[in-house]
């Protein structure tokens, strides 16, 4: 596995969401079974929970990590952790083909040497949403996030520097993906309450792999 499968797959529609942010449209379909095989994996490994805000609150997307180190939320607030606190044990490693598709699609909208630790993933029941939010807990902010979509469609909410600024909606559907980083790294970002529907591979679901460098 390598970033040339990635690098020349065909793309229906490449978007510029904003400086710093683009939109490749149908980048991850080329390898679709090898992410959702190596996606089984890491679920099998490190189940999918719903991890709890700092009030308490549970969060209505099913979550999990893999890589160096994993995205937790409890009531100690958000962090990132080497362990996972449900099995006491590492969180699964990240997946060559999870790695070369982060690396490429990075690439492809202008980010270099982009080398993720960390995938945290999302898996949206209809009526689950992300509120708008920034991804402040890494180290490096000069590196990008790569945002792939897998299952049914969603409406990914990208607004602006300040949690008041309007957020655009953009329809993401099985196999886009979204790198935003430079001047966009901290725009804050969420996803609309999923609809009802069935996918072919993940039937009632749609799963988000988001990648960054943490460490």
């Amino acid at each position: 596995m390598n970033q040339d499968l990635f690098g020349h797959a065909p793309l229906a529609e490449t978007e510029r969401l904003g400086d710093g942010a683009v939109l490749l449209r149908g980048w991850a379909l080329r390898e679709r079974e090898a992410l959702l095989s190596a996606l089984d994996e890491v679920i099998r490994a490190a189940p999918l929970r719903h991890m709890v805000t700092s009030r308490g609150f549970r969060m209505s997307v099913g979550m999990t990590n893999c890589g160096d180190l994993g995205w937790v939320s409890d009531r100690r607030g958000y962090r990132y952790t080497a362990i996972d606190p449900l099995s006491d044990k590492p969180w699964p490693g990240l997946p060559p083909v999870f790695h070369a598709l982060a690396g490429a699609a990075a690439v492809a909208a202008g980010f270099e040497d982009f080398v993720p630790d960390a995938c945290l993933v999302n898996r949206y029941a209809p009526g689950s949403r992300l509120s708008l939010h920034q991804d402040r807990n890494e180290r490096d902010f000069a590196q990008p996030i790569v945002s792939v979509s897998l299952g049914l469609p969603a409406v990914f909410l990208f607004g602006g520097l300040q949690r008041s600024d309007p957020a655009s909606r953009v329809l993401l559907s099985h196999g886009d993906v979204v790198v935003w980083g430079g001047p966009a790294r901290l725009r804050y970002h969420g996803v609309a309450a999923l609809a009802e529907g069935v996918h072919d591979a993940l039937g009632g679901y749609r799963i988000n792999l988001t990648l960054r460098r943490a460490g």
